[in-house]
C-alpha cells in the first residue's frame, strides 16, 4: 500500500521523499521523464536549504561535490572592469553554521538525494506520467486513485505534485496559476565545455553590454564545464531564437571576444522566460502541491529550487504525523497557511532583485551580486502568523524568549555549538534537532520537571526527544543526557537570559513555543497538537495544572 505518491523527482520531490522515507512512510516517487531529469538552471542550495540537507544527512556529500560561491568578474566592452565578492565580509556564526550558499549542479544534488533515498529502499520510477486523478477527497477508502499513461494505477492516501511549473497535477486539480509573464525578458541557458585555459575557473565571469550579456560560471566537479547564460539571439521581429550550440558560439564571440571555436560542447539547452505566478491554493483534499508546481518567479536571488526544498521540509513532517495517527488531519491545513505567504513574499523579493539587477548592469561594474541580499539566504523565513505559532499563556510573553531577545514562535530555530553532557565531545543544537522528531529543550534546573514529564508521556519511541541545556557553571550527573552550553551560545541564541525556560522545536527546525519552565500546561497542550501522546489522559493527571 502507498501512503504518499510524489509526482516529480526534482529537488522538491526528492527532499520530500527522503523526509517521508526516514519516517517509515510507504512512499513512491515517479517522474514522467524516461531518464532521471537533468537541469542546468539552479546553481545550488542557499544557507537555509543547507540546514535542511544537513538534517537529512546529506550535507557533507553536497559540500564535497560543490564549491563555495566564486567572486564575480564583470566586463564592459570585453575588458574586466570590476571584481566583486558578495561574501567577502561573511562568516559562520554560532546560530547559523552556513554563511553562504553552495555551488553544485542541480543534477548532482539530485543524484545525492536519490542515493540517500535508496538507503531507505525507495527508488525513483522514471517514465511514469500521471494522467488522471480520482476522488481527491479519498472516496470511501480514504485513498486517491492515480492513473498513469502506462502501467497499473495506484491508490495512495496522499498525492503531492512536485512536477514543476507545467504541473500535470495542478492542471488535473483545476487550480489556478495566476500571475504574469514578460515575453521581453528571456535568457538562454546550458552547460558548455570551454577549451582549457581560456578563462580562469576561480571567477564567475559576467559580460554586460548595451545589446546583450553572457555569463559563465565554472561547474564544480567538472574539469572544463561551465554554466552558460546569455541574452538570446533574436530574429528580425525581435523574437528570441531557440538555444543551440552554434548560437552559443556566436553569443560568446559577440559579447566576450573569445572565439566561438573555444566552446566545444553545449548540453542541457533551455530557454528561460520570466514568469511570476503562484497557485491560489496548495491543497485539494488529499492532493497537495509543492515547489514550482505551486509558484514560479524570477531566478534573481536563486530562490526557486530553495523555496521548493523548504516547501517539502515543511510538508514532510506534517504528512508523517498525520499518517502515523499522531496528529489530526487538520495539521495539513497549516502547510498552505505557512507556505503560501512565503511564496507570495518570494515572488515580491525576486521581482525586486530582478529589477535591481537590470538597473545595476546598465553601469560598468554592475552584475549579479545586486540580487544577493540577506533575504536570499532564507534564514529569516518564519511563520509568526501561523496557527502553530503559539504563545505560552496570557500572563507571559514568551515569544521574545523568557529573557528577551530570542526567537518568536514560528521563527527558524537557531543553532549553537555545545558539548555533549555525557561525553564532553563537541556537538551542536542542530545535531540534537536532526531527524524526524520534535525536540523539547530545557534551560536551567527548573526545566527538569517539564522534561521528565514529557519523556514519561512520549516514551522511548524517539518521536519526541528531550534535551537539557546545562549552563557552563552546572555539573551534569554521571550519564546525564543533554548538552552543556559551555560558551553561552545557546542561551544567547534563545534569549533566555538567566531564566529557566522550555522551548519546543518542530521537526522542521522552527520554534513551536517558548515558555517559562513552570508553565507546564501550555507546553503540554502545544505538544499535544503536534503529537498525541500515548495515554494522554494520564499525562494530564501527571502534570497537573502547571
Amino acid at each position: 500500500m502507498t501512503d504518499v505518491l510524489i509526482v516529480g523527482a526534482g529537488p522538491t520531490g526528492l527532499t520530500l521523499a527522503c523526509d517521508l522515507a526516514r519516517r517509515g512512510t510507504a512512499v513512491r516517487i515517479v517522474d514522467k521523464s524516461p531518464a532521471y531529469p537533468r537541469s542546468s538552471r539552479a546553481k545550488g542550495p542557499n544557507p537555509r536549504s543547507l540546514e535542511v540537507l544537513a538534517d537529512l544527512g546529506v550535507v557533507d556529500e553536497v559540500l564535497a561535490a560543490g564549491s563555495a560561491p566564486l567572486p564575480m568578474r564583470k566586463y564592459r566592452g570585453g575588458l574586466p572592469v570590476a571584481d566583486t565578492d558578495p561574501y567577502a565580509e561573511c562568516a559562520p556564526t554560532p546560530d547559523a553554521p552556513y554563511d553562504r550558499g553552495w555551488l553544485i549542479p542541480q543534477w548532482r544534488l539530485e543524484e545525492i538525494l536519490r542515493d540517500r533515498l535508496d538507503t531507505y529502499g525507495v527508488r525513483v520510477e522514471p517514465g511514469t506520467e500521471a494522467v488522471a486523478l480520482g476522488d481527491t477527497d479519498g472516496g470511501g477508502d480514504g485513498r486517491v486513485g492515480v492513473t498513469f499513461a502506462a502501467g497499473p494505477p495506484v491508490r495512495a492516501r496522499y498525492v503531492v505534485g512536485c512536477d514543476g511549473a507545467h504541473s500535470s497535477v495542478r492542471k488535473l486539480l483545476g487550480i489556478a496559476f495566476e500571475g504574469e509573464s514578460d515575453a521581453g525578458l528571456a535568457m538562454v541557458c546550458g552547460d558548455v565545455a570551454l577549451t582549457d585555459g581560456v578563462l580562469a575557473r576561480d571567477r564567475w565571469h559576467q559580460w554586460f553590454d548595451e545589446d546583450g550579456a553572457v555569463m559563465l560560471c565554472p561547474i564544480p566537479g567538472t574539469p572544463s564545464g561551465w554554466w552558460f547564460q546569455a541574452g538570446p539571439e533574436r530574429d528580425r521581429e525581435g523574437r528570441p531564437l531557440a538555444p543551440s550550440q552554434e548560437g552559443f558560439r556566436r553569443l560568446l564571440t559577440r559579447h566576450t571576444g573569445i572565439p566561438g571555436s573555444h566552446l566545444t560542447d553545449a548540453t542541457l539547452l533551455s530557454m528561460y522566460r520570466v514568469n511570476v505566478r503562484m497557485a491560489d491554493r496548495y491543497r485539494a483534499g488529499r492532493v497537495l502541491l509543492a515547489g514550482d508546481a505551486a509558484h514560479v518567479h524570477p531566478i534573481a536571488g536563486g530562490l526557486g529550487m530553495n523555496t521548493g526544498i523548504q516547501d517539502a521540509f515543511n510538508l514532510g513532517w506534517k504528512l508523517g504525523q498525520v499518517l502515523a495517527g499522531r496528529a489530526a488531519p487538520e495539521l495539513l491545513d497549516t502547510y498552505e497557511e505557512e507556505r503560501l505567504p512565503v511564496a507570495a513574499w518570494t515572488l515580491d523579493i525576486t521581482s525586486e532583485s530582478l529589477r535591481a539587477t537590470l538597473t545595476a548592469i546598465r553601469e560598468p561594474g554592475g552584475g549579479l551580486d545586486s540580487a544577493i541580499t540577506p533575504e536570499t539566504a532564507g534564514l529569516g523565513v518564519g511563520y509568526r502568523w501561523s496557527s502553530l505559532a503559539a504563545a505560552a499563556d496570557a500572563d507571559t510573553a514568551p515569544d521574545a524568549g523568557a529573557g528577551g531577545g530570542g526567537p518568536c514562535s514560528g521563527d527558524r530555530a537557531p543553532d549553537a555549538p555545545c558539548l555533549d553532557a555525557a561525553t564532553g565531545a563537541p556537538t551542536s543544537l542542530f545535531r540534537t534537532f536532526a531527524g524526524p522528531h520534535l525536540t523539547v529543550l530545557g534551560f536551567g534546573p527548573g526545566s527538569a520537571r517539564a522534561l521528565r514529564e514529557t519523556a514519561a508521556a512520549y516514551g522511548d519511541a524517539g518521536t519526541v526527544r528531550t534535551c537539557r541545556v546545562y549552563g557552563a557553571d552546572e555539573v551534569p550527573g554521571d550519564g546525564a543526557a543533554g548538552v552543556i552550553d559551555d560558551r553561552g551560545h545557546a542561551r544567547a541564541a534563545y534569549g533566555t537570559g538567566g531564566a529557566d525556560t522550555v522551548v519546543v522545536i518542530r521537526p522542521d527546525n522552527h520554534v513551536g513555543i517558548v515558555a517559562p519552565a513552570d508553565a507546564v500546561r501550555p507546553v503540554r497542550e502545544y505538544l499535544g497538537r503536534l503529537h498525541r501522546p500515548d495515554g494522554a489522559v494520564g499525562m494530564v493527571d501527571a502534570v497537573g495544572q502547571g
